[in-house]
């Protein structure tokens, strides 16, 4: 709904110090409008032609694959890229051309807007170009590197849900404002006696003056519960790990957060409680998008939903590569021992099985033992066969898996995890972040040619490596916080061309290597799943990026281990010095 007054401009921080006749001249060219939560402001493909700003409430960007990019706060333009990709004449024809967005802009909250028009965005540029190079820093300041980290976009209002009246809300919120104080953060607590009729300005004074506003209602038909879940930039919906979800969850529609799958569960585990209904069922009737799990008072889950609510929380990504993924075990050492917490976890091929170690919650001991035991001290690929899908029958690497990670399933994991596999049948990227772990390790790890791929109902599951080996993005879309990525993909495979250019026939190589020995068919399948075009994709979008260096280790030389541990070690001490995330975990 439009409103017919005439908008004072210079309720915009960027626009403040504009003369009065830039103002009024630039005033004709504006729309001052409200915006109802979960309205759309504008949709991905249509033409942008103006530049908004944010008067009062919150606006949410959400990615051309509807994921979510980060919110637009009072006194934020959106949708400034307009100003520099549209508008121009492209061909050269006198005709300026608009381009479309990009992406979507939804109101959050009940938002007031400005529209300023492209000719009116000129005229004030024409007559104070300062403002341009201020419009310069606030993008830069967003984009950073390509889907990096930015603080910015960070929710700042949550709202807890409780699903039952034995869960207490304040006692937890009062546990979370606790650990984000010892970030330095100032944090608010609204209850219904607190906030319930209160006008939306008090809920923008509170979102002004504090770092992390925590809102708390139980579920239920209630004006309270209506509000707080309208005000928020994310929900949490606290559940008993004893207890079983009723159908629906919560009143549909109640809230744009809701409707917009910005929902988690926090599933409460006092100790002593016998499962009800698994992690699953919870995700699935809160219809939420992450599952974290809280276990009795726990401070070290306090620190990590923290850290996830101030967008401090680190996630590992790691790459396949076979053997070298050996060197991810060094990596996570000496991550560890900077004292740097790993909040989520996740890979494709063999960097996902060692993705799924550290989710399991293994010290480095237990990854050491468990890893020699599964992958080094025999060859996992060694029962092979007359090639029909395989060359190896995959018994060896199903036993070893079992023996693993026996029936955990993924929404169990105290750390969250992903691992990515490549569906043939779609030919697109499948993300597992919920089922069987090792159905999820067992398709992940499945090289074309190698192991027979998995075969999950219509789907036909082959090595995330084909498609995407190093998925930054994958993080990026669970969480805000840091990335650290370790790539072992991009160095070029130390293949011996005297193997192919002199092939033995398969007799004549068993009589020289023995059945142990992989042939090397094996390290040209490996090596011709994982090869990219481009080998650092995925590295503007990391916080940190650890390299380590493996010249002489073949993707299927599965006794490397302790040169490639040592290579992952070395890589990542000298990738986090003077690092940020090092800065911001163990300063000097």
């Amino acid at each position: 709904m439009q409103i017919p007054l005439n908008p004072d401009l210079k309720t915009i921080p960027l626009l403040k110090d504009i003369s009065q006749r830039a103002m009024r001249s630039a005033g004709k060219e504006a729309r001052w409008f409200s915006l109802p939560a979960g309205q759309p402001l504008f949709l991905a493909g249509e033409l942008a032609d103006s530049i908004y700003f944010v008067v009062s409430g919150a606006l949410g960007a959400f990615g051309a694959g509807n994921e979510f990019l980060g919110h637009i706060r009072a006194g934020e333009p959106v949708g400034e890229m307009a100003l520099f990709l549209g508008g121009t004449d492209q061909n050269g024809d006198g005709v300026r051309e608009d381009k479309p967005h990009t992406g979507s802009v939804y109101a959050l909250r009940d938002s007031e807007v400005v529209a300023l028009s492209r000719a009116g965005w000129n005229k004030l540029v024409k007559s104070e170009p300062e403002l341009l190079e201020g419009m310069i820093r606030i993008i830069l300041r967003r984009l950073g590197r390509s889907g990096q980290r930015n603080v910015a976009t960070v929710p700042k209002v949550y709202t807890l849900l409780a699903t039952s009246p034995t869960i207490d809300l304040r006692l937890r919120a009062r546990a979370l404002r606790e650990a984000l104080m010892k970030f330095g953060q100032k944090v608010a607590i609204i209850d219904e006696v607190q906030g319930h009729e209160k006008p939306a300005a008090f809920f923008d004074e509170l979102e002004q003056t504090n770092d992390t506003v925590i809102l708390i209602a139980a579920i239920g038909d209630t004006s309270w519960f209506k509000l707080a879940t309208r005000q928020a930039d994310r929900i949490w919906v606290l559940a008993r790990g004893d207890a079983r979800p009723s159908v629906p969850l919560m009143p549909e529609d109640t809230s744009p957060a809701q409707r917009l799958k910005l929902v988690d569960v926090l599933l409460l585990h006092p100790g002593t409680e016998r499962r009800a209904a698994g992690p699953q069922e919870w995700l699935a009737a809160a219809g939420a998008n992450r599952l974290f799990h809280w276990f009795g008072d726990s401070e070290a889950d306090a620190m990590r939903l923290a850290r996830v609510m101030a967008g401090r929380s680190v996630g590992i990504v790691l790459s396949g590569g076979g053997a070298r993924a050996y060197s991810h075990i060094g990596a996570i050492r000496a991550i560890r021992e900077k004292g740097i917490p790993i909040d989520f976890a996740g890979g494709a091929s063999m960097g996902a099985v060692l993705a799924a170690c550290v989710s399991m919650g293994w010290d480095d001991n237990e990854i050491d033992r468990r890893i020699r035991k599964a992958f080094v001290e025999t060859n996992p690929l060694g029962d092979y066969n007359l090639p029909v899908v395989g060359m190896v029958k995959g018994k060896r690497v199903n036993a070893r898996l079992e023996e693993h990670f026996g029936e955990t399933e993924i929404s169990d994991l105290r750390i969250p995890f992903f691992a990515l596999s490549t569906n043939l049948t779609s030919g697109k990227v499948h993300i597992h972040r919920s089922g069987s772990l090792r159905t999820a390790l067992r398709a992940t790890i499945s090289l074309p040619g190698i192991l027979p791929p998995v075969v999950d109902g219509e789907d036909i599951l082959v090595d995330g490596a084909v498609l995407n080996n190093f998925p930054v993005d994958c993080m990026r879309e669970l969480h805000q916080g840091f990335v650290i990525g370790s790539d072992v993909s991009g160095q070029p495979e130390g293949l011996n061309k005297e193997e192919f250019a002199h092939p033995l026939n398969f007799w004549q190589w068993v009589a020289r290597n023995g059945f142990s020995s992989p042939p090397p068919i094996a390290g040209l399948l490996m090596r011709a799943a994982t090869v990219r075009n481009d080998p650092k994709y995925g590295h503007d979008m990391a916080d940190l990026i650890i390299l380590p260096d493996l010249p002489g280790i073949e993707l299927r030389d599965w006794s490397a281990y302790d040169a490639a541990v040592e290579a992952g070690y070395v890589a990542a001490k000298a990738a986090l010095e003077g690092s940020e995330i090092a800065a911001l975990y163990c300063p000097a």
